[in-house]
């Protein structure tokens, strides 16, 4: 099973999943010449402080964590009637919104709404506040027994898109939290019972992008109707494998694939939608059991994840590879794990770091262009249960017998939490900044998809 979480349609990479750790510390920006300045005469002008706020803010972001930005904001606002006016600068919160929490896109009614509303429902995170909900949809439609097998999950703003095993996505609308839509792509032949089943999925501003094992890409608009697809890219199965997982960007979709030797990695131009490169050998040792995900439910044999906009991260059993995806697909980091190997539905990534486990529990937050080490922790008992993890901005999050648990990344590992819901034995798992979804199963093959929402309540 897979698992996906790009997404793009709120102006940031895959989901709103970015970082600030790791981030140089210069941060001014010089002001609008169209604002006002104040005389030559005022000791501190209202440009220098809004810088002073900036960089206050983002230091002490790097240092003690993103929620201790709004603290020394307020320090900074206390020192005296002149400081304090220039936190009613809109364009302050604008830049404090994008280097702190990384957002580029107005959601509310300003940026300073915008600003608290992030710093609210981070704290939101660490304190297990939330909104949980089970999200339904019509199964009427349904003919086939696999058909209600959730396959991966992808979110955005405003979205939760769900990839079903009979190559089905349905669309539901975050903030009424009620199922708008269901895509299906084109008839065709079958290489095997999976061979239709979703690999992942990719939400930008206007329309949805998902991909099936057997290589097909299929665009929808997001505020079209009907279940309507066009069919971007035809796959080659006989001589690429099955596309085991499938994620994108703004400029880019990526695929791998498991299947034949030195055909691993796919990239294509997601704005003329043509391939740009071929090859990798991650997959290689995983050949065999590539065919098997076409007809057979399988443990996950990789993971892809886009990290910082042109990056790519994948995961395998033994060996994560970072390639590059402007410069067709160099490698430009690797990790390997030839001992105990890595669990697959352990490994996810955000713009900034990944988060791998080996079989035995032991999970290590690593920065993607170096490999350096963030944080370690530990999930218990995990070489006796299926685990399925996923990272946001600052924290991560693994799914274990049913009980989900939550490390602070930021703070060395910290364990934070356990959800209060039991969710089952889980296929799917996503989660971004504000909400965290589910897809879990039963005897029945059955998914019920969760949703917790820990928005600023």
């Amino acid at each position: 099973m897979s698992s996906s979480s790009s997404a793009s349609d709120n102006g940031n990479s895959s989901g709103g999943l970015s970082s600030v750790a790791g981030r140089s510390g210069g941060v001014f920006e010089a002001p609008s010449p169209s604002r006002p300045r104040h005389s030559a005469n005022d000791v501190w002008p209202e440009p220098f402080l809004e810088s002073l706020a900036v960089q206050v803010a983002v230091d002490a972001s790097l240092s003690a964590g993103l929620v201790d930005a709004a603290p020394a904001l307020a320090n900074i606002f206390r020192v005296c009637t002149m400081w304090q006016a220039v936190s009613r600068s809109d364009h302050l919160w604008q830049l404090l919104s994008r280097q702190v929490w990384a957002r580029t896109r107005l959601m509310h009614d300003t940026w300073r709404d915008e600003f608290i509303y992030w710093h609210r429902t981070a704290r939101n995170f660490q304190t297990r506040s939330y909104v949980h909900v089970t999200l339904n949809f019509d199964p009427s439609d349904v003919d086939e027994p696999d058909s209600l097998s959730c396959r991966c999950l992808t979110l955005s703003d405003l979205y939760l898109a769900a990839g079903f095993a009979d190559g089905t996505v349905r669309l539901f609308l975050l903030n009424s939290r009620l199922h708008v839509r269901t895509l299906r792509p084109p008839p065709r032949d079958r290489f095997g019972r999976f061979s239709r089943a979703v690999s992942g999925i990719v939400i930008s501003d206007s329309r949805l992008v998902f991909a099936t094992m057997d290589g097909d890409i299929h665009v929808a608009e997001i505020n079209g109707l009907g279940s309507h697809t066009r069919t971007a890219f035809v796959g080659d199965i006989v001589n690429d494998g099955a596309l085991v997982d499938f994620t994108g960007c703004g400029r880019y979709w990526v695929g791998l694939f498991a299947g034949v030797p030195g055909r691993a990695f796919h990239i294509w131009d997601c704005i003329n939608e043509e391939t740009t490169f071929v090859g990798g050998s991650l997959t290689d040792p995983e050949a065999v059991m590539g065919w098997h995900t076409l007809t057979e439910l399988t443990m996950s044999l990789g993971r892809l994840r886009i990290s910082g906009g042109e990056t790519a991260v994948a995961c395998t059993r033994w060996r994560i590879m970072v390639i590059d995806l402007r410069n067709q697909g160099v490698i430009i980091g690797e990790d390997e794990e030839q001992r105990r190997g890595l669990t697959v539905t352990g490994f996810d990534a955000n713009d900034q770091v990944y988060v791998r486990m080996d079989s035995r529990g032991n999970a290590i937050v690593r920065r993607v262009r170096t490999q350096e080490t963030v944080c370690e922790f530990r999930v218990s008992r995990a070489a006796q249960r299926r685990v399925m993890g996923c990272v946001n901005t600052l924290h991560a999050l693994m799914c274990a017998g049913g009980v989900m648990r939550v490390w602070d990344v930021q703070r060395g590992g910290e364990y934070l939490y356990s959800f209060r819901e039991r969710v089952g034995e889980v296929d799917a798992i996503v989660a971004n900044d504000r909400h965290v979804a589910v897809a879990s199963s039963s005897s029945t093959a059955v998914s019920t998809i969760h949703l917790w929402d820990f928005g600023a309540l």
